[in-house]
């Protein structure tokens, strides 16, 4: 008998013994009250209901089946909530033990998931990280001990703004600040940035961090089919894989560099992480600083960057709301300053801007994927242990009996509304909540800030002649613009 054939059967007959085996959980299941949800086709489940966008799709099919509802995505079984008070019950109530990670296969290139502070299930390790993180890196003081750094790299934005609107050169908006929210974030890391916007470094980064992005939210069959999960069907984790280690390489020679290095004390994140390396109390090693540092960097500057992109799509949309929050700027900052991170608390629309842009476009509709850790009871209906828990957050933030005319963008709801996004008002958690609530809210709520205000008060926008302004988005989880935003800047004031 050949090789291939004896292949061949031993493919065959693990596949018919896995699905053997779901069959006989799914009889199991049977017998206890799931939430209800619409039928799955034998072997593919739920999958082709949900489409392109499968935020909108699920949105459309709770309508049907309520607030709490069962599907099947291949052979992983899955709840998606979607209303507030489902919401509140999972995060308070049932907070422990739907913590969890469901360890996507992607997620193990290069071991990521043994080292990331995301994928690790809530234990040591990951207690460890949340208290660095917390402690640490995201404290009111690390933070203003940066923002000159910071501050730096928004002046390179405006330089490559300008001889653009010199030039009478569109900007990609999505390119510009993209890099910008990598250079912020390394400026905050490592004190340095890897160039200019438009420079071949900054591109290549961003090559690179957009390939592992994008590994890690593809819809993968071999997340819906574990018995694919060896043989890597789409070739999802060997791409991500190489790009990874190109990161972790940079990585490396970065931290190599710092640690021989002789020259005077940095106040940043990196000497921080480097400082918890020789505390008995952190211990955190240098390959998880490396992984910890992929986590932060995919987590603020591509998600950042998106949000920034949606806030300059409205704007441009709905001028008479740039046009306030021009006249904000201009009153409480001044014609020819730049706005600083201490003037946030002054800018009341501007605030309201990036809440509204937040609720229009979180930047993960689903958050990042829960999982139980055991079988629980929620609003009278059994979630068994390993179900994934998908909270849509983008269907709640649309919901017209929550939000007066949801699908229009009005950031003086937000005026009349003490609604904050630490995870408290689950009407709207762009950020998530309860232990597994973004850390870096603190960071990134600066960042967003300040660069859109940057972006306003400094230039004035418009499309390219004869371009129509496009909102379609991009299928997947990640909610970003399927077309670049393209706008010609004119100069304001020359600084």
């Amino acid at each position: 008998m050949s090789i291939l054939m004896i292949s061949l059967i031993i493919s065959i007959t693990t596949c018919t013994a896995f699905f053997l085996v779901q069959r006989l959980k799914s009889i199991h299941r049977r017998s206890v009250r799931l939430p209800p949800g619409p039928y799955p086709f034998p072997i593919i489940g739920n999958l082709f209901q949900l489409g392109r966008t499968p935020h909108r799709s699920l949105a459309r099919l709770s309508k049907t089946y309520g607030p709490l509802m069962s599907i099947k995505a291949g052979f992983a079984n899955m709840v998606v909530v979607s209303s507030p008070e489902v919401a509140k019950e999972m995060f308070t109530k049932h907070d422990r033990n739907t913590s969890g990670r469901f360890v996507a296969a992607a997620t193990e290139a290069c071991d990521h998931h043994k080292y990331s502070f995301v994928a690790a299930p809530v234990g040591p390790f990951w207690r460890k990280c949340r208290t660095i993180c917390r402690e640490l890196l995201f404290s009111s003081q690390k933070l203003q001990a940066c923002q000159g750094l910071r501050r730096d790299k928004l002046m390179q934005l405006y330089e490559h703004v300008k001889e653009c609107a010199i030039r009478g050169r569109a900007v990609n908006i999505e390119e510009v600040v993209y890099a910008t929210s990598i250079n912020l974030m390394f400026a905050t890391m490592f004190s340095f940035d890897f160039g200019e916007v438009d420079s071949t470094a900054a591109r290549e980064l961003k090559e690179a961090l957009e390939e592992v992005f994008a590994m890690f939210i593809a819809p993968n069959l071999a997340d819906y089919f574990p018995v694919l999960k060896g043989t890597d069907p789409q070739g999802i984790k060997r791409r991500g894989e190489q790009s990874l280690r190109r990161i972790l390489g940079i990585l490396e020679d970065v931290i190599r560099k710092r640690l021989e290095s002789t020259t005077s004390q940095k106040y940043d994140f990196l000497a921080t992480l480097l400082d918890a390396n020789n505390r008995k109390e952190y211990g955190i090693s240098i390959e998880e600083i490396k992984h910890l540092i992929v986590d932060l960097l995919l987590g603020g500057a591509d998600t950042t960057a998106g949000v920034i992109v949606w806030a300059m799509t409205e704007l441009l949309r709905n001028p008479e709301k740039a046009a306030i929050l021009k006249d904000e700027l201009r009153t409480v900052i001044g014609e020819d300053k730049q706005v600083e991170e201490s003037d946030i608390p002054r800018l009341p629309y501007l605030q309201a801007v990036v809440k509204e842009v937040l609720r229009c476009y979180p930047p993960g509709p689903f958050l990042i994927p829960h999982k139980a850790e055991a079988g629980i009871q929620v609003m009278g209906y059994t979630i068994p242990k390993d179900t994934q828990i998908l909270i849509n957050v983008w269907c709640m933030a649309r919901d017209s009996n929550i939000w007066s005319d949801p699908d229009s963008f009005q950031p003086e709801r937000f005026l009349d509304k003490k609604i904050e996004f630490e995870g408290h008002h689950f009407e709207y958690l762009p950020f998530g909540s309860g232990r597994r609530i973004c850390p870096g809210i603190s960071l990134g709520s600066q960042m967003l800030h300040l660069v859109i205000a940057f972006l306003v008060h400094n230039f004035e926008w418009k499309l390219e002649q004869g371009q129509e302004l496009d909102v379609s988005e991009k299928s997947g989880i990640a909610l970003r613009k399927s077309v670049p935003l393209m706008a010609v800047p004119s100069i304001r004031f020359i600084l």
